[in-house]
């Protein structure tokens, strides 16, 4: 639930209360995370005697179910140990001008994305993700997890556990360019490690950082980024190929 709200991390003396350890934990968790949401989705298919999932379904299934374990996981630690609630913590907190105000802005940073791509003269690549979008199908669900769930867990990762601990640590700036180079990184392999469409997607979260910083909210972020995905989705559907990355 939003709150209407927005107390930023600077009004609120110990925010935010989680440690580095509690960082490194998290992201440790991803890996477990994943082997036990494949280790589900393996026994539902066995269970219901699916021979095999279309591979659309079957790999955002797998992030779903991996998402949900990671973030029960984080809510559990503040929970536990924090007596916290895990949105509020997160700083899922803006007025709905503010969240359509950020939201708005998603199609024009992905055009000045676009832009600094052909600057760059980025090389097209075609991701592991654009080989599910063959099918009007697949395309479809690939859309709405890329403008929904996607942007949700990293905006709640990057923006809203990782950049205020960075920011009390070492100022807004690092706050925001460290967890942006951190976002980046994991598309390295799927960029062919391609540093024009690192560069691109570090920039974005360069932008989504400072929403956050700015916005002093998470859900903000969240609905910058998921424009800002759902422009490329939509391009691709319309003409075929997208700007890079």
């Amino acid at each position: 639930m939003i709150e209407t709200s927005q107390p930023g991390p600077a009004a609120e003396r110990g925010y935010p209360f989680w440690t580095y350890l509690d960082v490194l934990l998290f992201f440790l968790a991803m890996l477990p995370s994943g082997v036990l949401a494949y280790g589900s989705l393996w026994a539902v298919k066995r269970i219901s005697g699916a021979a095999a999932w279309p591979k659309a379904v079957d790999l955002l299934s797998l992030q779903f179910v991996t998402y949900l374990l990671w973030f029960l996981a984080l809510s559990a630690l503040f929970k536990l140990k924090y007596d916290r609630d895990f949105w509020q913590s997160l700083r899922w907190n803006a007025s709905v001008d503010a969240i359509g105000t950020w939201t708005m802005l998603g199609p024009a940073l992905a055009f000045a994305v676009g832009l600094a791509g052909s600057a760059l003269d980025t090389p097209k690549i075609r991701t592991p993700m654009e080989e599910l979008l063959d099918e009007r199908t697949s395309l479809v669900l690939v859309g709405v997890f890329a403008s929904t769930l996607g942007p949700l867990s990293e905006e709640l990762a990057f923006r809203g556990f990782l950049q205020p601990i960075v920011t009390r640590s070492l100022g807004p700036v690092a706050g925001i360019v460290i967890p942006a180079a951190l976002f980046a990184v994991p598309h390295l392999p799927q960029y062919a490690w391609s540093w024009r469409h690192i560069t691109l997607i570090g920039l974005a979260g360069v932008a989504f950082g400072w929403a956050r910083f700015r916005s002093g909210s998470t859900a903000a972020a969240t609905g910058f980024h998921a424009t800002y995905n759902l422009t490329f989705v939509l391009l691709y559907a319309f003409r075929g190929d997208t700007f890079p990355p």
